[in-house]
């Protein structure tokens, strides 16, 4: 039987690494530690950029699915996100994305502490859907 901790030790990202930001006390919640509503935004913003790439222009959120939360941001902590596309359709796109941290003034192993899958839409001027260019 597998232990969960040993297995997020072993394991390395999957993807690009797409932004890196360092983790600041204004970001945090009452008890201290990294909002999740934060991390969700790095999240966002990361899974846009793989997206615009792949659509080679202008994109929307449109949903987030299979969200999970592993373990505490710290401050100070180095948050990285890494995105990978996992289907390209007509005019949406699925991307998981990943973050990863590690101590920014002591670096540490980097430790898997979100990941979800976020889809994308890509839209033309008008902010209508169109089709992803492949």
């Amino acid at each position: 039987m597998s232990d969960n901790k040993q297995d997020q030790k072993t394991e390395t990202p999957e993807g690009e690494r797409t932004i890196t930001v360092v983790a600041q006390p204004a970001d945090t919640n009452p008890s201290g530690d990294i909002f999740g509503g934060w991390i969700l935004a790095q999240m966002d913003v990361a899974g846009g950029v793989a997206a615009s790439r792949c659509a080679q222009g202008r994109t929307v959120t449109i949903g987030v699915k299979e969200m999970e939360f592993h373990r505490p941001v710290r401050v100070g902590d180095l948050v990285s996100c890494y995105t990978q596309v996992l289907k390209v359709g007509r005019t949406s796109m699925s991307i998981k994305i990943e973050t990863w941290t590690t101590n920014h003034y002591n670096p540490t192993p980097l430790q898997k502490v979100t990941e979800g899958v976020f889809t994308y839409v890509a839209i033309d001027e008008n902010r209508k859907p169109r089709p992803v260019n492949q």
